[in-house]
C-alpha cells in the first residue's frame, strides 16, 4: 500500500505536476487514511517534504516538475509584471470557485475574462458573461470593473471582491463607496502585510460609512476557505 506522501505525489503527477490544496482534497481518496483531519495531513506533507515546492499560497508543485510548471505559468521570467498578473488572476480564480461552490452566480470584468487561473481562462469558470443591470448606468460602469462579483438567485449583488496585490487599495474602496446603498458585502483581498495600509485608509473620514462593511481577507484566509470548501457548505 502506498504511503500518504506517495499518494499525494501520485495525485499531483496526474494533475500535471502541481495542485492547489483544494484540488488535492477533492482528488485524494482519504477512505484508508487513519486520521480525523486528512486535509491538515495533506498540508503538512506538502509543506514539510522536499518533494514539493511552493508557487503561491495554497498552490504547490513537485520538484521533479519544477522547470515545466514554472514555464507553463510563465514564472521562470524575472518579469515582475507577469508574476503580479499571475498572482492577481490566481486569487480571482479562487474566489470565483468559492462562489460557484456556494451556488452563487459569478462574474469577472471583461478585461479579465481571458486571464488564466492556472491553465483555465476565467471566463470558463464564471457563470455570467455580462453583469446584471442592477443599478444606474454610471454606477454600473464602476461596478463592472470590480475583480469578482457574486450575485444571488434574485440577480442582485451578494458580495464584491477586489484583489489588491500591488495596486491602490483606496481606488477599490472608492468603488465600494459608490455601492454602499446595496445590501452586499465588500472584500479587499491582499497579502497580510497590507493590513495596516488598509486600516489606515479605512480610518479616513470619507470612508466612515464603510467602516463596518468592508472586510480585509488575507491570501491565507482565502486559500484556507478554498481548500475547505469540500467540507463546508458555506464559506467567506
Amino acid at each position: 500500500m502506498k504511503t500518504q506522501t506517495e499518494q499525494v505525489i501520485e495525485v499531483m503527477r496526474q494533475n500535471g505536476g502541481y495542485a492547489t490544496f483544494g484540488q488535492l482534497n477533492h482528488l485524494i481518496d482519504f477512505s484508508a487514511w487513519k486520521t480525523k483531519t486528512p486535509q491538515a495531513t495533506v498540508r503538512r506533507i506538502v509543506q514539510e517534504s522536499d518533494a514539493f515546492f511552493k508557487i503561491q499560497s495554497g498552490l504547490w508543485a513537485l520538484k521533479e516538475f519544477e522547470a515545466d510548471v514554472l514555464n507553463k505559468f510563465q514564472l521562470k521570467t524575472q518579469d515582475k509584471k507577469q508574476k503580479e498578473l499571475f498572482t492577481h488572476s490566481y486569487y480571482q480564480g479562487l474566489v470565483v470557485e468559492i462562489g460557484n461552490m456556494n451556488n452563487l452566480q459569478t462574474y469577472v470584468p471583461s478585461q479579465d475574462k481571458n486571464r488564466l487561473f492556472l491553465e483555465k481562462p476565467l471566463k470558463e469558470m464564471t457563470s455570467l458573461s455580462k453583469i446584471y443591470n442592477f443599478t444606474y448606468p454610471e454606477i454600473l460602469r464602476r461596478a463592472a470593473s470590480i475583480d469578482v462579483i457574486w450575485f444571488n438567485k434574485r440577480n442582485l449583488p451578494h458580495s464584491f471582491f477586489e484583489v489588491e496585490h500591488s495596486t491602490d487599495i483606496q481606488n477599490s474602496l472608492t468603488k465600494f463607496f459608490e455601492l454602499q446603498d446595496y445590501f452586499a458585502r465588500f472584500f479587499i483581498i491582499a497579502n497580510v502585510s497590507r493590513r495596516k495600509q488598509f486600516d489606515d485608509i479605512m480610518g479616513k473620514s470619507i470612508f466612515a460609512p464603510l467602516k463596518n462593511r468592508v472586510i480585509f481577507a488575507d491570501y491565507e484566509n482565502i486559500v484556507s476557505q478554498h481548500s475547505n470548501m469540500s467540507k463546508i457548505k458555506y464559506v467567506i
